[in-house]
C-alpha cells in the first residue's frame, strides 16, 4: 500500500470512527439546538416562498392550525414522496383549517421547480442559512432534518414528530389533528 492510500485508510478509518462513536437519537442531532417545548409558542418565523408571494410568516396564519415540516432536499425520493402525499391529503387538511408549510435548506428557484415538477400547490418556504431550522432543532450540517410540528390557531405548538416515516407521515399528522380538534 502506498503512502497516500495508506493515508486514506487511516483518514477514513478515523472518520468512521468518530461517526459510529456519535449519538444519533433525536437530540444529538439536532445540532442547531434543542426542540422547542410542546404547549409553548413555537417559534416565529419569516422566510422567502416559492410562490412569489415575497415571504411567508408562521404569524401569517394565526387563527388556523399550521403544519410545519422540515425536509432535507428537494427532488430526493423520500422528501418527494412527503410531499405528494401532503398534496395528496391537502383537501383533508383545508377541511381541518390547517395550512402545509415545507421548509428546507433549497433556495426558492429549487423549490419553485419541485412545485412545479410534482405539482404541488402549498407554500415550500427557503431557510437557506438554517435559521429556522436550527430554532425548531431541526438542523444537521447543511440540510434540514426530518421533523414536522403541529401548530395550533393560537400559535402554541402542540406536537412534534421526529421519528418521520414518508410514506405514512401525512395520515398520521391528520391523525392527530383529529384528536387535537376534538379535545
Amino acid at each position: 500500500m502506498t503512502d497516500r492510500r495508506r493515508f486514506f485508510a487511516i483518514l477514513l478509518a478515523s472518520f468512521l470512527a468518530i461517526i459510529v462513536s456519535f449519538n444519533f437519537t433525536p437530540a444529538a442531532l439536532a445540532l442547531g439546538g434543542p426542540l422547542p417545548e410542546l404547549n409553548q409558542p413555537a417559534p416565529d418565523f419569516t422566510l422567502p416562498t416559492n410562490t412569489g408571494d415575497g415571504e411567508i410568516s408562521l404569524s401569517d396564519y394565526r387563527g388556523q392550525w399550521v403544519v410545519v415540516y422540515f425536509y432535507p432536499k428537494d427532488f430526493t425520493s423520500g422528501c418527494t414522496l412527503e410531499a405528494s402525499l401532503f398534496q395528496r391529503d391537502l383537501p383533508k387538511y383545508i377541511e381541518h383549517n390547517t395550512q402545509i408549510l415545507g421548509i428546507s435548506a433549497d433556495d426558492v428557484d429549487s423549490h419553485a421547480q419541485f412545485c412545479d415538477t410534482e405539482g404541488l400547490t402549498f407554500p415550500l418556504l427557503a431557510d437557506t442559512n438554517g435559521k429556522v431550522s436550527k430554532a425548531y432543532g431541526s438542523w444537521m450540517f447543511l440540510l434540514s432534518l426530518r421533523h414536522s410540528f403541529i401548530i395550533d390557531p393560537d400559535g402554541i405548538l402542540r406536537e412534534i414528530y421526529t421519528d418521520v416515516y414518508p410514506a405514512t407521515h401525512s395520515l398520521e399528522v391528520l391523525e392527530r389533528l383529529d384528536q387535537l380538534q376534538q379535545s
